[in-house]
C-alpha cells in the first residue's frame, strides 16, 4: 500500500459545472482541522482524485438511480468452495448459475488479508487475501453483478504495515492511532463490547495505551491526524477504481474520539462522511455510500444527513429485532407503528433493509421501541431455540444484551415444536416477504436465501458466538442439499419472491409506503410508484385471519384473483396488484 507521503500534489481541484467542489471540500477540511491545515490538505486530496480519475469510466449520478431491481446478496468470499479452485471464482460461478436475474449486487464481506474477526481485522486494505483469489477473481463478478466492498476503516489489524510502522517509530505513522492516558476518565464512552477499551503496546517510545473499540487485534485509527484521513480516502478511491458500486462504511459511528463524550456519532464523524460523499460525487457519482451504524433508529437515520450530503443508504437496524418480536408474538402492531414512522429526507436516499447478516441480531436499535421486558423475553426465546446472547458493558459496570447470535430461520421457530419443513419455510418466507415489501433496497444474507440453520459445531471450533451463522460449504454438497427438504422449500420460495420484487415498479426503493391497519396479526403495506401500486399482506401468526380488503385484484404470489373478503392462512403472503 502506498504511504501518504507518495500522494501527488496539485494546485487546483477540478470542479463540476454546478458547484464549487473546491470550496465544499475546503469547508469540510476546515471544520475538521482548521483553516491553515485545510489549505495545506486541499492540494494533496486533489492529487488523490486526479490520480484515480483516468481509471474510471465517465459516469454521472443519473447512471446510478435507484430501481426496483436493486437487491443485494451478503456473502463471504469463501462461502462456497470447490477443491483446487479459488473460492472467489467458485462463488462467482455459483452465483451466476443460481442468482443471475434475481440478485443485482453481491456484497463481498472483507476479502482482504486479515488476522481475526473473520475478515474485519484487515492487514492490507488494498490486497486480496491469497487464500480467496486475486483482483482478477473479484473483477470476474462484474460479468453478472455489481459489487459492494467493505471499508473497514474505524480500525486496522495489529499485524498491518501501518501498525508495525507505528510501533517501530516510523515518522510516516506518527499519531496514526489513539494513545490515551490509562488514568483518563472514559466512563462516558459508549461500549459495544464487554472488553477493555484500551490495550497496552510496547513501542519505540515506550508503553502506549491505545484505543481498541472492538478487540486488541483491531486498533482504532486516529482521524484527528489528517494523514490518516488522506490514507483512508486513497483506499476508498482505490475501491472505486476496482469496480465498487457500493462502499459499506463498517462501524463508522465510532471513528472520531473526544474524551468526555460518548465517542459515537460525533459531528466530526458526520463531517468526514460528508467529505467522502463530496469526493465521490466529483470523481464517481455512480458510487453509493452505505453506513453500518448499529444504534437506535433516530441516531441511525442521522447518517442520511440532509438527504444529499451523507450516505445514500443506511442499514435499517431496527427491522431485524422488531420483525423477530412480531413473529414471536403473532402481533404486527409494534412493527406497523414503527414502519409508519419511516420517512426519507429526499428521493436520493433510502433504507438498506435486512433481517440477517454475518453478525447477530442487534437489540440496541429496538430499545425505545420495545420494552426491556420484551427484549429480554426475545433473548430468552432465542436461548430456548439453541441461540446465544452477547453482552456489552454499560458505563455503570453492568452489562446488557447487545446481540442475539442465532440463524434467523431458527430464531423464528417455536421452542419444543415438531414442525414440518413446509411450515418452517412458510413462516420464514413470510418474514422475508415483509423485508422485501418495505421501501428500500433489500439485503439478503447468503444463509437466509439458501435455508441454513444454526452451526453449533462452528461455535465450538472458534469459541465465538457469531460463528453460529457463518458456516461455509463445499459447492457439490450445497447443490445436492438444494434439491430437497427445507433448503429446497426456502430457496424456491425466496427465488419466486425475488422475481416478483424485481419486476414490479411499485417496489421502487424510494416509492411511497403506507401502512394499513387491517388486523393486529397482519402486516399490511401499500406500496406505489408513479402509476403502479401493490397491496402487500403478511399474516404473522399461526392462525387463519379473515380480512375485508379496501381493494381487489390479482395475487402476484399465486396468480389468482383476490376477493373483497379474504382469509389468510397461517403465515400466508398475498401481494395484490389492483384490478
Amino acid at each position: 500500500m502506498k504511504s501518504v507521503q507518495s500522494v501527488v500534489s496539485v494546485s487546483h481541484y477540478k470542479t463540476g459545472p454546478d458547484k464549487d467542489m473546491n470550496q465544499e471540500i475546503l469547508e469540510h477540511l476546515t471544520f475538521l482541522y482548521g483553516t491553515e491545515t485545510a489549505v495545506q490538505l486541499l492540494p494533496k486530496l486533489a492529487g488523490l482524485v486526479e490520480a484515480v480519475r483516468p481509471q474510471l469510466p465517465t459516469q454521472t449520478a443519473s447512471d446510478r438511480a435507484f430501481t426496483e431491481r436493486d437487491t443485494v446478496l451478503i456473502t463471504y468470499g469463501d462461502q462456497v468452495q470447490t477443491p483446487g479452485e479459488a473460492p472467489l471464482q467458485t462463488l462467482a460461478n455459483f452465483c451466476a448459475k443460481k442468482l443471475n436475474g434475481r440478485i443485482q449486487t453481491i456484497h463481498l464481506l472483507p476479502f482482504y488479508p486479515y488476522s481475526s474477526d473473520d475478515g474485519f481485522s484487515v492487514i492490507d486494505y488494498q490486497a486480496v487475501d491469497p487464500a480467496l483469489g486475486s483482483w482478477d477473481e473479484v473483477a470476474a463478478f462484474h460479468d453478472n453483478f455489481q459489487l459492494m466492498f467493505d471499508a473497514v476503516i474505524n480500525h486496522i489489524s495489529a499485524q498491518s504495515g501501518w501498525f508495525h510502522g507505528y510501533l517501530q517509530g516510523n515518522p510516516a505513522y506518527d499519531d496514526f492511532f489513539v494513545a490515551v492516558d490509562p488514568e483518563a476518565d472514559l466512563t462516558a464512552v459508549f461500549r459495544p463490547r464487554a472488553l477493555p477499551l484500551l490495550t497496552p503496546f510496547e513501542t519505540a517510545s515506550g508503553t502506549r495505551h491505545l484505543w481498541t473499540t472492538f478487540s486488541d487485534d483491531q486498533i482504532d485509527l486516529n482521524y484527528a491526524n489528517p494523514a490518516v484521513l488522506l490514507a483512508v480516502l486513497e483506499t476508498l478511491l482505490f475501491y472505486v477504481a476496482q469496480g465498487a458500486t457500493y462502499v459499506r462504511l463498517d462501524a463508522i459511528g465510532f471513528m472520531w474520539k473526544e474524551i468526555g463524550t460518548r465517542c459515537l456519532n460525533l459531528p466530526q464523524t458526520h463531517r468526514i462522511i460528508q467529505l467522502m460523499r463530496s469526493v465521490l460525487d466529483e470523481v464517481a457519482p455512480q458510487v453509493m455510500l452505505i453506513t453500518e451504524t448499529n444504534i437506535p433508529h433516530q441516531e441511525n437515520i442521522s447518517y442520511f444527513g440532509n438527504g444529499r450530503n451523507e450516505a445514500q443508504m443506511v442499514y435499517n437496524f431496527s427491522l431485524p429485532p422488531l420483525l423477530l418480536h412480531t413473529f414471536h408474538t403473532g402481533n404486527a402492531q409494534q412493527l406497523s407503528d414503527w414502519a409508519s414512522s419511516l420517512e426519507l429526507p429526499s428521493q436520493r436516499v433510502t433504507f438498506f433493509n435486512f433481517c440477517a447478516s454475518h453478525d447477530g441480531i442487534g437489540v440496541t436499535p429496538a430499545r425505545g421501541i420495545l420494552s426491556n421486558d420484551e427484549i429480554e423475553a426475545m433473548a430468552e426465546r432465542v436461548r430456548a431455540l439453541g441461540g446465544l446472547v452477547s453482552y456489552k458493558a454499560n458505563g455503570d459496570g453492568t452489562q446488557a444484551a447487545y446481540e442475539l447470535n442465532i440463524n434467523y430461520l431458527n430464531a423464528l421457530g417455536v421452542p419444543g415444536a415438531d414442525e414440518s419443513d413446509e411450515r418452517i419455510a412458510r413462516r420464514f418466507l413470510a418474514s422475508q416477504a415483509i423485508m422485501l415489501a418495505l421501501r428500500g433496497v433489500p439485503g439478503i444474507y447468503f444463509h437466509s436465501l439458501f435455508g441454513s440453520q444454526n452451526w453449533h459445531e462452528g461455535v465450538q471450533q472458534t469459541g465465538r458466538n457469531r460463528t453460529i451463522n457463518r458456516q461455509k460449504f463445499q459447492r457439490d454438497a450445497l447443490e445436492e442439499a438444494l434439491q430437497s427438504g427445507l433448503r429446497q422449500h426456502i430457496f424456491a420460495g425466496y427465488s419466486h419472491l425475488l422475481r416478483l420484487r424485481t419486476t414490479e415498479k411499485a417496489f421502487h426503493p424510494v416509492g411511497a409506503q403506507k401502512i394499513l391497519d387491517l388486523h393486529p396479526a397482519v402486516f399490511a403495506v401499500l406500496r406505489s410508484y408513479e402509476k403502479e401500486a401493490l397491496l402487500c399482506l403478511h399474516n404473522v401468526s399461526a392462525q387463519a385471519i379473515t380480512l375485508n380488503l379496501p381493494l381487489t385484484g390479482r395475487d402476484l404470489v399465486t396468480g389468482t384473483a383476490v376477493p373483497a373478503q379474504l382469509t389468510l392462512a397461517p403465515y400466508q403472503i398475498v401481494w395484490i396488484k389492483p384490478s
